[in-house]
């Protein structure tokens, strides 16, 4: 079936003026009624963030997303184009989508009072219902709301306050649909108090004249907590108009972390076959967790999403050089591939306290450690607990006894970030028990050498990370020793300089 193409046959198919409120609840409403999702890849908000959205939408409300940086506010704010009907009719070639039912600009209500129902109409998609402004402090009210145009007031001899010599900002522009103001605080407070005719007359004045224009938008801001930035805030009067104010928060499990890095992290890139225990996922993002609650780390500024996936991503890329490097046709990320990924780590914290160059690899490094001591324990038992005397009924073997003890015979391992799936497995290999114990705790075959090697590095530096080995590490190679030794020894990776 065809679309109306005037607004006469509009008329007849018996279209009904709609506000975009309206729409966007009519919508909602039948989502819930039918249990579809309200929106996708959305993750760990089902239960605080997505209800409170609903309640906003039903109530028709304008919406201040209010969260730290890298929680999804943007990606939730462009989803909601997905609850806006598929096309919708406008009055054709109108600036601000004028509805043919109720045309508001000076150029389309000329065009309905000189064709009347013969008026061409023309269906714009939702996709382009939506309009996004990053908030700089050289934004201008021309830039939002819109300016006298005087070369059209010129070219059409029209005085400085006719209507037809407006020429609208980006919110008009966006009239019927859904406008997004993206860090609101970092607008100018007189910049901000341009949008109070928006929220609470819902029209626009132009320049100070007699032109008001009556808008049908849903306008949704998105700001850091105030505490966060001192480039500014939002305006008392403006923050009241907006009615509903919403909490976003970071993932609240390592499973919910988890699942965003896996959605939104490319990893999948090469067409070789890719290994990634789920033990370092875990890692990657305890990384995350613990630094949002790190005392080096200044909480204010928050801990990005994108910490993990910039952190993932690197991992996988040292493997993936690794591979071609090698001429292996697997790409398996270890653990010693996470120090080749501070890159993803050190751009993403604000410390308290800014030392000297090498203080964020060191905060990114302890954060590390910390992440493997915490992932550990959750399925090996605790290094460092206290175990009950020998002969009594209680008593339990030691699973890293032989593994220590022959460390404090004067054995070391070497592992290099180049070495191949091969050497990598044999230097550890070596180890009495290490390979039982990787293969019965990580449920790892012992003919899967990959897999195997992965597991047993992973213990060597929890074991490390509990201070029962010590560890000589350089950007390359890391040594694991006897801890005791190491303490009259120099590091093997000193240079007779140093």
């Amino acid at each position: 079936m065809s679309l109306p193409t005037t607004i006469g046959e509009l008329k007849a198919a018996g279209y009904q003026y709609e506000s975009v409120k309206d729409e966007l609840r009519r919508n909602v409403i039948e989502r819930l009624r039918t249990n579809t999702p309200i929106f996708s890849g959305i993750i760990g908000f089902d239960d605080t963030v997505i209800p409170q959205i609903v309640n906003a939408i039903l109530a028709k409300h304008d919406i201040l997303l209010l969260g730290l940086r890298g929680q999804a506010k943007t990606r939730i704010a462009r989803q909601l184009t997905t609850l806006l009907d598929e096309f919708i009719p406008v009055v054709k070639g109108s600036e601000i989508n004028d509805h043919p039912l109720r045309p508001v600009s000076y150029q389309a209500v000329q065009l309905v009072a000189e064709h009347g129902d013969a008026t061409p109409i023309e269906w714009r998609p939702r996709e382009e219902r939506y309009g996004e402004k990053l908030a700089t402090p050289d934004v201008s009210v021309a830039d939002l709301i819109g300016d006298i145009d005087p070369i059209k007031a010129a070219s059409q001899r029209l005085h400085y306050a006719h209507e037809g010599a407006i020429h609208f900002g980006i919110i008009p522009r966006s009239n019927r649909g859904i406008f997004v103001i993206n860090e609101v605080p970092d607008l100018q407070p007189r910049i901000q108090v341009a949008l109070f005719n928006i929220l609470q007359e819902r029209d626009i004045q132009i320049r100070g004249f007699n032109v008001r224009l009556p808008m049908d938008i849903v306008m949704v801001f998105t700001a850091n907590p105030e505490d966060y930035t001192n480039r500014g805030s939002i305006v008392t009067p403006l923050k009241d108009r907006i009615q509903s104010q919403i909490l976003t928060h970071y993932p609240r499990s390592i499973e919910d972390g988890m699942a965003i890095t896996a959605q939104e992290s490319w990893v999948e890139r090469s067409g070789m076959p890719l290994i990634i225990p789920t033990y370092l996922s875990q890692v990657v993002e305890s990384v995350a967790m613990i630094a949002r609650t790190s005392e080096y780390i200044d909480q204010t500024s928050g801990v990005s999403a994108r910490l993990t996936i910039s952190t993932m991503e690197n991992m996988v890329s040292n493997a993936e050089r690794r591979a071609y490097i090698t001429g292996e046709m697997i790409v398996a990320p270890r653990l010693c591939d996470l120090g080749q990924a501070l890159a993803g780590i050190t751009g993403k914290v604000e410390l308290v306290f800014e030392g000297e160059e090498e203080g964020p690899q060191k905060v990114a490094r302890a954060l590390i450690g910390k992440a493997v001591r915490e992932v550990f324990r959750l399925s090996m038992p605790d290094p460092n607990v206290r175990r009950a005397r020998k002969g009594t009924a209680e008593e339990k073997p030691d699973p890293y006894q032989a593994i220590v003890r022959w460390f404090e015979q004067g054995h070391v391992v070497n592992i290099d970030d180049r070495m191949t799936n091969e050497e990598f497995y044999n230097a550890l290999i070596a180890v009495p028990t290490l390979a039982q114990l990787a293969s019965v705790s990580f449920h790892v075959e012992t003919s899967d050498t990959i897999r195997l090697a992965t597991a047993m590095e992973f213990i060597l530096d929890a074991l490390h990370q509990h201070s029962k080995l010590a560890k000589d590490d350089n950007s390359m190679q890391t040594t694991y020793r006897d801890l005791v030794g190491s303490i009259f020894t120099p590091p093997l990776s000193m240079t007779e300089d140093e």
